[in-house]
């Protein structure tokens, strides 16, 4: 294998991107727009832990705060989606979230863990480790290492 070649799921959702980062793991989210590149980071923080498509969405949470910063509102999407689930014994598995200016509101659903769901590994939180938020090529990619 070649070192830092990229890793890749598959899931129902598509393929989740990621890259190897030592014992932690790199994330990717890519979208048309900011927004969707941070769900998509979200979707395969989510899809580390469990397989987000098995998740039924019975409970919401709600994410806001304000960020002019990209990178970091990335980091704080993150944090707050693991803190709320964490704090909740929840499991995420469906996100959206909108920006109005530096002001960031976002939802995401989930349910309490089932012993018939498939354990990933224990995410502790999103870094600034390799935290990049880019637009390239008319997409965004908003990538950081997840501790886990």
């Amino acid at each position: 294998d070649t070192p830092g070649a990229g890793l890749a799921v598959s899931s129902k959702l598509g393929e989740m991107p990621y890259f190897e980062h030592d014992a932690d793991v790199g994330v990717i989210g890519r979208g048309a727009t900011l927004e969707q590149a941070f769900v998509a980071g979200a979707e395969a923080v989510f899809s580390l832990i469990t397989r987000i498509e098995d998740v039924r969405p019975r409970e919401s949470v709600q994410v806001q705060f304000e960020e002019a910063d990209p990178e970091l509102a990335f980091v704080t999407w993150i944090n707050q989606l693991l803190g709320h689930a964490h704090e909740n014994g929840l499991v995420l598995g469906k996100f959206e979230l909108e920006r109005d200016g530096e002001r960031w509101q976002g939802r995401a659903w989930g349910e309490p863990w089932r012993e018939e769901m498939e354990r990933g590994v224990d995410v502790k939180g999103a870094t600034l480790t390799m935290l990049s938020v880019a637009q390239t090529d008319g997409a965004w990619e908003a990538r950081c290492v997840i501790d886990v």
